[in-house]
C-alpha cells in the first residue's frame, strides 16, 4: 500500500502538465516572441546568394581507333601513352578542375581572391560588391585582417581555394544523361555566371595543353626511334604510332571544346537560392516553442518537487 501511495504521489497526469502550460503560457510566449525576433533579424541580416548553373557534356573529341595488341604493346614497351579513353579523359579533367593547383591558378589568373574572400554583399543598384570593412579596405585597397599563424594579411591562393570549393564551386554529374552540372554560387549574379563560363574554358585549354605536350613528346620520342632502327618490320609498326599521335595533336590543336562541349551555358541568375527567409523565420519560432515548453515543464518539475517537501 505504501508503494502505491508513493507511486501516486510521484505520478503527473498529462491533465496536469496541460494546466500547468496553460497558466505558465506567458513565459512560453515570450521565449517564442525571443527567438521568433531573432530569427527574422538573422534572415534579414543576410545577403542575397545567387547560383549559375551550366551544363556540360563530353565532347567525344578524342577518338580511339582500334590498335592492334602489337601496337599497344609496343608503344607500352616504348613508354609512349597513347591517350586515355574518352571516359578516362573525362574523369581526368573532373578531378584536375577540383584540384587545388587548377582552381588556385584560376584564381590567380582572373584576380579573384579580393572578391572570394572579402565581399559580403552586392549592390544590385549600382552593380558593385560590398566589402567586409574589418577585412579589407576599399579606398586604401590593403587586408586589414590580423594575422593568424601562418596566415598573413592578405589571404593566400591556399586560404581562397578552401572557400571556393567550400562555398562557391560544385560539380555534379547526371548518371542518366552522363552530362555534369558546374555550379558557382556568390553574391553577384553577374560575377557567378562569368566564372561558370571562365572555368570551362579554362579546364578544356589545360587539357588541351596537356594533350599537346604528351603527344609533342611521344612524337620526338618516336622519331628518334625511327632513324634508330632498321627494321623493316618495327619502321611499319613506328610509322602507325605517329600516325596515331600525330591525329590526337592535330586534334588537340584544332579544337577549343576538348573535353566538355557546352550544352546549356551559364546565364545570369535572377532569383536568389539563398537566404530562405521564410524557412529560418518557421524554424526560429519552432526552436523557441520547444524551448518555451521544456523551460515550462522544468518549472513545473521543481513546483512539484517543492510541493512535496513541503507536505513531508
Amino acid at each position: 500500500m505504501s508503494s502505491q501511495k508513493n507511486f501516486d504521489e510521484n505520478s503527473v497526469t498529462l491533465l496536469e502538465l496541460l494546466q500547468w502550460l496553460w497558466r505558465d503560457k506567458l513565459v512560453i510566449i515570450i521565449i517564442v516572441a525571443v527567438f521568433s525576433v531573432a530569427s527574422v533579424y538573422y534572415a534579414l541580416s543576410q545577403a542575397d546568394e545567387y547560383k549559375a548553373d551550366a551544363i556540360l557534356s563530353p565532347s567525344n573529341s578524342q577518338p580511339r581507333p582500334g590498335l592492334g595488341g602489337e601496337l599497344g604493346g609496343l608503344a607500352a614497351i616504348a613508354g609512349v601513352n597513347l591517350g586515355s579513353s574518352d571516359s578516362g579523359q573525362v574523369a581526368l579533367a573532373i578531378e584536375v578542375m577540383q584540384s587545388r593547383s587548377f582552381i588556385s591558378e584560376f584564381i590567380e589568373r582572373h584576380e579573384l581572391v579580393i572578391p572570394i574572400m572579402a565581399s559580403i554583399d552586392w549592390n544590385s543598384s549600382e552593380d558593385k560588391l560590398i566589402y567586409d570593412p574589418e577585412i579589407y579596405d576599399v579606398n586604401t585597397q590593403q587586408w586589414l585582417r590580423p594575422k593568424r599563424g601562418l596566415r598573413k594579411e592578405k589571404p593566400s591562393f591556399q586560404e581562397a581555394y578552401e572557400k571556393f570549393v567550400t562555398d562557391i564551386f560544385t560539380i555534379s554529374k547526371d548518371k542518366e544523361s552522363n552530362s555534369y552540372t558546374v555550379s558557382m554560387m556568390h553574391y553577384s549574379p553577374y560575377l557567378a555566371e562569368r566564372w561558370v563560363n571562365l572555368i570551362i574554358t579554362d579546364i578544356n585549354k589545360e587539357m588541351r595543353k596537356r594533350a599537346i605536350v604528351e603527344a609533342s613528346n611521344n612524337l620526338t620520342y618516336l622519331n628518334l626511334q625511327l632513324d634508330k632502327t632498321s627494321v623493316v618490320e618495327m619502321h611499319s609498326t613506328l610509322y602507325e604510332l605517329v600516325k596515331e599521335q600525330t591525329k590526337s595533336l592535330m586534334l588537340a590543336s584544332a579544337q577549343e571544346e576538348f573535353v566538355f562541349k557546352i550544352v546549356d551555358p551559364a546565364v545570369t541568375p535572377e532569383m536568389k537560392v539563398k537566404p530562405k527567409r521564410a524557412l529560418l523565420c518557421i524554424i526560429g519560432s519552432i526552436l523557441g516553442l520547444v524551448l518555451g515548453m521544456a523551460v515550462s515543464f522544468i518549472r513545473f518539475i521543481l513546483r512539484k518537487d517543492r510541493e512535496k517537501l513541503q507536505l513531508q
